[in-house]
């Protein structure tokens, strides 16, 4: 029978200890929501003691959690114990979470303590503890570095105070896989009460092997991961839950083991803490990352294209992703082609693979990536031939100390010239947006906008990329210009003419096939 691995995500703790700024309340609140809707067993949402902002973030999240447990940081000062106790004193059922060096570094250097002390110091804290709560994890501060004599004294001396969950952390991400997977074999071997207490880990990342030391942890008997979502935390970061959860899951049989995360929800609870702390996930992110199910080589394309499990182990909407992404770039091949074709409503016989494969290339080293939209063209459209139908003639943008901004926008539609002007009071970006919508009759939506400047002003050299969504199908405009504003106007206008000619296909298609084919 498999068995359970508890997952405590401390996101909202050691997470947030890495970001630039403290999250406030209700972003905290709105992180938790997430965790707990996503299945987490334990949430430890701060360390009350540290600011009065931490203690009423974790007293208004215990008053909103109902299915995870929470859980409160403190220190072994028993005024620290109290404060994390009254914190959550809405619940009946909560947990703290007391820490103390026991490395010689910390015993000697930071505590400035005998050996001897630091146990007492920890058998008293938990005790105090267990006035409040019966649910009391101790954790060993810098265990990777502690001496396996002194990490069995105190483990097996806390859990005879009651602690009922001992933590082993690899503070500073010092330890190879198999040297931690040593220390925990030992503590099991060593300590006469450890079925008396779950064993955690939490690990660190500054050697890039936080998710192997605790997979180790938990093969060897572990059996609480502590982490992070998007791997966020002190220095280089700590366990990557997702990836820990999607191992056990893709290796469930092997490793005898489940976790109660509901993973449908992973990816969106990784994107909502991406946005609200401010913390971009590298492309490259397993499991998250935005390539992570993304193919580019042809081979592998094709490969996909057969049967999915080519070249993915994990399925994309298992954790909420909607589908793979096939990029179409130079190292695409026609099999690629045909299917984001056949995707648009087109048959086989209705355009000759060969012409439009070599037109393809031939765009693709032009501009990198090429997008759906970019092939409907190319097959049916001699884009020599076509002027750009949507053109900037002129455009004024002006603003007052009343914060109503006016933007005049003359655009060359056709053989007609469409002038507009519109006033809002939210900021230029969007009073563009508004005008440019009253001229155009596609019934658009601006999905994404992302804006790179160098500098504080305006008129700084910036780039924009922009997505659009229309008809259910992303288009995508960039452009870059001395002023950003220009750069956004002339990046909607990339996208109209895009639309543009994919409606003309559409109107006259029979007319492009019949031309095309002969």
């Amino acid at each position: 029978m498999n068995e359970k691995v508890i997952i405590f995500d401390t996101t909202l703790r050691d997470g947030e200890q890495s970001l630039n700024a403290s999250l406030s309340v209700s972003k905290k609140l709105k992180i938790a929501l997430a965790l707990e809707n996503m299945g987490v067993d334990i949430i430890e949402v701060g360390f009350p003691i540290s600011s009065p902002g931490d203690f009423k973030a974790v007293e208004i999240i215990s008053k909103n959690i109902k299915n995870s447990k929470i859980c409160s940081l403190a220190r072994c000062v028993d005024k620290d114990i109290d404060i994390a106790a009254q914190s959550m004193s809405f619940l009946d059922n909560f947990r703290i979470h007391i820490f103390l060096g026991t490395s010689n570094l910390h015993v000697k250097y930071k505590l400035k303590k005998h050996f001897s002390e630091i146990i007492d110091m920890a058998v008293r804290s938990v005790k105090r503890a267990q006035r409040y709560t019966d649910d009391i994890e101790f954790s060993c501060e810098d265990a990777g570095r502690t001496s396996i004599d002194n990490l069995c004294r105190i483990v097996e001396a806390t859990i005879n105070a009651g602690a009922t969950t001992i933590n082993i952390p690899d503070t500073v991400g010092y330890t190879m896989p198999n040297e931690f997977g040593n220390i925990i074999q030992s503590l099991y071997k060593k300590v006469p009460n450890i079925d008396q207490a779950v064993i955690s880990i939490h690990c660190h990342d500054d050697l890039g092997m936080a998710v192997a030391n605790s997979l180790i942890a938990i093969q060897t008997g572990a059996r609480q991961v502590e982490g992070t979502i998007n791997g966020i935390g002190e220095r280089a970061g700590n366990t990557a839950l997702e990836e820990i959860i999607m191992t056990i899951k893709i290796k469930e049989n092997s490793l005898k083991l489940y976790t109660n995360i509901n993973h449908q929800e992973i990816y969106r609870t990784s994107q909502i803490i991406s946005q609200i702390c401010n913390a971009p996930i590298p492309f490259n992110k397993a499991i998250v990352g935005s390539h992570a199910f993304a193919h580019s080589s042809g081979i592998h394309q094709d490969g996909i294209l057969k049967n999915r499990a080519n070249y993915e182990i994990i399925i994309p909407e298992s954790i909420g992703v909607k589908e793979n992404t096939l990029n179409l770039t130079s190292r695409s091949g026609r099999s690629v082609i045909k299917y984001y074709m056949k995707k648009m409503g087109y048959q086989n016989n209705e355009y000759n693979i060969d012409k439009l494969y070599n037109n393809f290339l031939q765009l693709a080293d032009q501009k990198g990536q090429v997008f759906d939209y970019d092939l409907e063209i190319l097959a049916f459209i001699n884009q020599q031939k076509i002027p750009e139908y949507f053109c900037l003639k002129n455009f004024t943008i002006t603003s007052n100390y009343s914060k109503l901004t006016t933007v005049s926008i003359e655009l060359i539609c056709g053989k007609h010239i469409k002038i507009v002007k519109v006033s809002t009071e939210h900021g230029p970006i969007d009073t563009i947006y508004q005008a440019l919508k009253k001229i155009i009759v596609f019934p658009i939506f601006l999905q994404k906008i992302k804006l790179i400047t160098e500098g504080q002003t305006i008129e700084t050299l910036g780039k924009v990329d922009i997505t659009i969504l229309y008809k259910k199908r992303k288009f995508y405009g960039s452009s870059s210009n001395i002023n950003i504003l220009e750069s956004f106007i002339t990046a909607m206008i990339d996208i109209f003419n895009k639309i543009w000619r994919i409606e003309q296909i559409k109107k006259e298609k029979n007319t492009y096939l019949k031309n095309y084919n002969n």
